[in-house]
């Protein structure tokens, strides 16, 4: 029971980090139809920057105001430069560029930082454990699953209850329509892609304590939040919620158990061979299952 809730736990964690990097992914894909391979920088961006702060000042917390703060900086230059030359040409294209991008950036964090990674210090309280019903659990990331939460809700009400999110979910269902009642299509754009990367640094800062820094980082997980917002829905915020926790227990759960679970029914041979191997394809046959009963997705937003 111990090491069932301790899974949970980490896979709650882990479905947070993926709905912290696929909310913003989403939001770009569903507006701008935007197709943004690049996403994972600013998650990788985001954990260097806040590794070195607190190296150097020796405060966790001062990183992540330093990193966020800076994501976003770079998220503006990115959307300038790039995205917004892109918005009207093909899919392809949007994935050769970013592609580019994708490589540039992990070269520059070679040469700024070097090839080995970084870890993170953190504070006296967050390093230990908490009790929870006589249940040993790591605080940190108790931490990361209450700031995950938090800034789910936070961005539900933006979404749901601001004039804000209501030009978001306006511009998300029928872009020319928004723009011709008015709308500043192109500064909303930049404002959601801003807020995609502050999002996806923040992401990677919180995990950067617990598997520390790496180049490349963002791009392995960046493909596990495309199949998050493929299975919730393509610009749905919550369906993005609802699809990274199912992603995030089924990782955790199937890697944990599914060796166990074979071996039931094959011989320990075959399931501790082939138990790894399905294990780590088992989100994308879950993708695959949902896509052939919903086509669009679990919640998909309105139609354009």
């Amino acid at each position: 029971m111990i090491l069932l809730i301790n899974q949970i736990l980490n896979g709650l964690q882990l479905g947070l980090i993926l709905f912290l990097l696929a909310a913003g992914l989403s939001l770009v894909f569903g507006i701008m139809d935007f197709i943004n391979l690049a996403h994972g920088v600013f998650y990788m961006v985001g954990a260097y920057l806040c590794a070195t702060v607190a190296i150097v000042s020796g405060s966790f917390f001062l990183g992540l105001l330093v990193a966020i703060p800076a994501a976003v900086l770079l998220g503006l230059a990115v959307e300038w430069l790039v995205a917004r030359r892109l918005y009207k040409r093909d899919h392809l294209d949007h994935v050769l560029a970013t592609f580019g991008l994708i490589l540039c950036f992990d070269t520059a964090v070679k040469y700024l930082w070097g090839p080995e990674g970084l870890s993170v210090p953190l504070p006296t309280w967050l390093g230990g454990q908490v009790a929870l019903g006589g249940i040993a659990m790591p605080a940190y990331r108790l931490f990361v699953v209450a700031v995950g939460l938090v800034v789910a809700a936070l961005l539900w009400l933006v979404i749901t209850r601001t004039r804000a999110g209501m030009l978001v979910r306006a511009a998300a269902s029928n872009e020319p329509m928004a723009r011709a009642l008015g709308v500043e299509t192109r500064l909303l754009f930049t404002l959601v892609f801003a807020a995609g990367a502050a999002l996806a640094a923040l992401a990677g800062l919180l995990v950067a304590p617990i598997t520390g820094t790496s180049i490349g980082m963002g791009n392995q997980i960046v493909i596990l939040a495309l199949v998050v917002i493929v299975v919730g829905g393509i610009g749905s915020i919550k369906g993005a919620f609802i699809a990274a926790l199912a992603v995030g227990l089924i990782d955790t759960l199937g890697r944990a158990y599914l060796v166990g679970l074979m071996s039931l029914v094959f011989s320990p041979t075959v399931s501790s061979s082939a138990g790894p191997a399905l294990a780590s394809i088992l989100i994308y046959l879950s993708m695959a299952f949902v896509l052939v009963l919903r086509p669009a997705g679990l919640f998909p937003p309105a139609s354009r």
